[in-house]
């Protein structure tokens, strides 16, 4: 089986909920000396993206995409271990978390798995995190990230309050902030100020790395 037929299933079986099929499957690509962050982005992401898709369409509602996140993280858990975290000096800190109000961590996580792999220093502050903690953080670890993320439209305006606090603060410009979830928008992240939007685990890391060499 080539690996893009394989990716392919895998996706195929985190949007079908097929929890051992993701096991035999993962495992398969871990025997074929596939990497595993390459099985983790192309295939467990790509099927949480399509499920992200359905429940927007109304395909599919929340039970299913926590039972889609739970299959997923089987395949996570198979392929964690076998990441092989690129050569680093620790040179970007970023701080990570759902904001206040939202406990909707899937996305969140997946951009933790995919900069941790990449070599970058990650504090996760988890979900449903009161807003200033994500400065306080920031400025204890001398972050250059703050990275917030929330699925929900009745929480977004919490992003804008962490930005507004930053500037109050006259220290807006010691960190780039980058935003992301479902109801997010570059439109949203220009009005609100943000330095990033970025759609999905893959794009946010080469943003980071990007915004760091410039």
């Amino acid at each position: 089986m080539n690996k893009e037929k394989l990716f392919g299933e895998i996706s195929e079986a985190v949007v079908d909920m097929e929890d051992e099929l993701v096991e035999e499957l993962c495992n398969k690509s871990l025997e074929l000396s596939i990497p595993a962050d390459e099985t983790i982005s192309k295939g467990l992401v790509n099927g949480m993206d399509k499920v992200g898709q359905l429940y927007e369409e109304q395909e599919y509602f929340l039970p299913e995409v926590l039972t889609c996140s739970d299959t997923l993280n089987i395949g996570l858990d198979i392929l964690k271990p076998h990441i092989k975290a690129e050569a680093t000096d620790n040179s970007i800190k970023v701080v990570i978390g759902v904001v206040e109000g939202d406990t909707h961590d899937i996305g969140k996580n997946l951009v933790k798995i995919m900069t941790e792999s990449a070599g970058i220093e990650v504090y996760d502050l988890g979900r449903d995190v009161p807003l200033n903690n994500f400065i306080l953080v920031a400025e204890e670890v001398g972050a250059d990230f703050i990275c917030m993320s929330t699925l929900m439209t009745t929480t977004m305006m919490g992003m804008k309050t962490v930005i507004d606090t930053l500037k109050e603060k006259n220290i807006r410009d010691k960190y780039k902030v980058m935003i992301g979830g479902g109801p997010i928008s570059q439109r949203f992240a220009d009005e609100i100020g943000a330095d990033a939007y970025t759609a999905d685990a893959n794009e946010a890391v080469k943003r980071m790395k990007s915004m760091i060499a410039n």
